[in-house]
């Protein structure tokens, strides 16, 4: 059978360390320690490090974002010649006059990374006083997140508004090198997070990922809402899950108005992407989140990035800290259409091979705003063909080679390929035999084609491969439905127990354990009736314990 070949357009725009600036604050002594890290990694030129003496806090004023970071830097670039300024003419139009501007007219820089310790968010300055009748009055602010505004440095010497946002010209674009100072725009990027160990970890799991590629499923998490105010988040979070599933990465869509409960078995993630929760929830408050390599992980909320070194907190810094290697938060309300569109980051990023900082500036439908960006903006995990990827996996008898495997199936799936066809390919896979992963769609689509003891049988032997916390527990909770769909409640019954001995930690235990005593009343078995009372009494008896351990923790007892 000839399977289709994953495609993919490359990008020519990543480049080398030689086209970054490092930034870091001299006042926050692990912020040096992480650019040096950074910096080594990326082979980053040490004429092209630089600390500024910045605010220890996530907040600065404008002032000190004017005079200790912005116009330092702009200083230091043509110092030491990264890039030159020149005046140019720009010709007049519609009865006006033409004008002179001074712009980035050679830049060997395109961009900027702001280093752990470094602020996040330009406070709002009352003093400065500007005409913005065009924009909307609730925007008519000047604060806006560091990031974001140094984004606009290029045009230092060009009295760019400071109130309200300005739109990003290179939204939806589809060539990445255009993302240039000769063209307005530095990309602005930060290797930071709730702490300096993990800040460090991401250009660590980028570069692991570019290596060994970036695999897994995806998570998107709707709100399931009518309201068409809330339209665009919608869309922009479907797209994304499209781009995901066309790109041969197993999407799961929720449309419920919820997010994911706690005890959502939420495996292998290489993509997550949600809304509208203020603190971080469900499966990302497990002790254990199985974010893979790479993986990028956002969750639209006005505040999601205030406070940012926080682990606890919103979500940007929580997401950072359980493994997620890239993310976007906002520092302050953007307003809807002022956040990144996710389905336009993840078709550049995975589609056309964008590097991270690429794709998350075509991502934004404005600058001089709210969101930063968070990652190593040289990350380009989809630069080298599928197909020589796996060959080189193959060559190195790799771990990832079931994922890689997996993905030219589930690219084959979107693309209309029978699932006959699919099936008989992965049985004659060898990976197959030795792979949860595959082994698990393989029962899926013994699933699809109506052959459920097929399925069954697969989805245990599944069981048998050494599969993940989390897909483990998907694989118990299938087995189970199907051992009920097929009058097997008994040996349903010990799948549930399996999975209540397996996982302590599981936070459904009580409704896993009222599904077993449901199940043993069906069936009249005494003993095991008795078995999941006594059981819950014991659950509950331990619930109240620790409830009353935290309360007092949180009392100071």
């Amino acid at each position: 059978m000839l399977l289709i070949a994953v495609s993919a357009c490359s990008s020519s725009g990543a480049g080398p360390g030689d086209e970054v600036v490092v930034i870091y604050n001299t006042r926050v002594p692990e912020s040096k320690g992480v650019a040096a890290h950074y910096a080594r990694l990326r082979q980053v030129p040490t004429n092209q490090i630089f600390g500024f003496s910045l605010s220890s806090t996530e907040e600065m004023s404008r002032t000190e974002f004017r005079d200790s970071l912005q116009r330092p830097l702009a200083k230091a670039l043509e110092q030491k010649k990264l890039w030159r300024m020149g005046p140019e003419t720009l010709p007049g139009t519609n009865g006006r006059a033409g004008m002179v501007i001074t712009r980035v007219k050679e830049s060997k820089i395109r961009y900027a990374v702001l280093c752990y310790g470094v602020p996040l968010h330009i406070n709002e300055d009352p003093g400065i006083k500007e005409k913005v009748d065009e924009t909307r009055a609730e925007m008519r602010r000047n604060e806006a997140a560091v990031d974001s505004e140094l984004a606009l440095l290029p045009g230092i010497e060009q009295n760019i508004r400071l109130a309200g946002p300005i739109p990003n010209v290179f939204y939806g674009i589809t060539n990445g090198s255009l993302c240039h100072p000769t063209n307005g725009l530095l990309m602005v990027s930060r290797i930071d997070g709730p702490s300096a160990v993990i800040a460090r970890g991401l250009v660590d799991k980028a570069i692991q990922a570019e290596n060994e590629g970036l695999w897994g499923r995806g998570y998107f998490d709707l709100r399931g809402m009518a309201n068409p105010n809330f339209k665009p988040g919608e869309d922009t979070i479907r797209g994304a899950s499209e781009v995901v599933r066309r790109m041969g990465f197993e999407p799961t869509l929720d449309e419920n108005p919820g997010t994911f409960s706690a005890d959502f078995p939420m495996s292998h993630i290489a993509f997550y992407c949600g809304w509208y929760e203020e603190h971080v929830g469900g499966p990302f408050t497990r002790a254990q989140v199985e974010f893979m390599p790479g993986a990028f992980a956002y969750h639209l909320h006005s505040f999601s990035a205030v406070p940012f070194r926080s682990a606890t907190n919103r979500w940007a810094g929580p997401l950072l800290a359980k493994g997620a290697t890239a993310t976007m938060g906002c520092v302050a309300e953007p307003f809807l259409l002022g956040t990144p569109d996710v389905a336009t980051f993840l078709s550049r990023f995975i589609v056309l091979g964008f590097s991270y900082g690429e794709a998350a500036h075509a991502a934004q439908p404005m600058l001089s705003w709210q969101t930063t960006i968070v990652g190593d903006p040289l990350y380009r995990p989809f630069a080298t063909t599928p197909k020589s990827l796996h060959e080189e996996l193959e060559r190195k008898n790799s771990d990832k080679l079931e994922f890689s495997f997996l993905r030219l199936i589930n690219v084959n799936h979107a693309e209309g390929k029978r699932l006959i066809e699919l099936a008989e390919f992965l049985e004659n896979v060898p990976a197959t035999k030795q792979s949860a992963v595959l082994t698990e769609r393989l029962a899926d689509f013994y699933t699809g084609l109506g052959k459920p003891s097929s399925a069954l049988d697969t989805y245990q032997k599944a069981l048998k491969l050494n599969p993940s916390p989390q897909q483990r527990v998907r694989l118990r909770l299938i087995v189970a439905d199907k051992l009920i769909a097929l009058k097997r409640s008994k040996d349903a019954i010990d799948q549930l127990r399996k999975l209540y001995q397996e996982t302590p930690d599981y936070p459904a235990r009580f409704t896993l354990q009222k599904r077993k005593l449901n199940l043993a009343i069906e069936l009249g078995e005494k003993e095991e009736i008795t078995r999941c009372v006594q059981e819950m009494q014991q659950y509950g008896e331990d619930e109240t314990k620790r409830q009353a351990e935290e309360e007092r923790k949180k009392a100071g007892g």
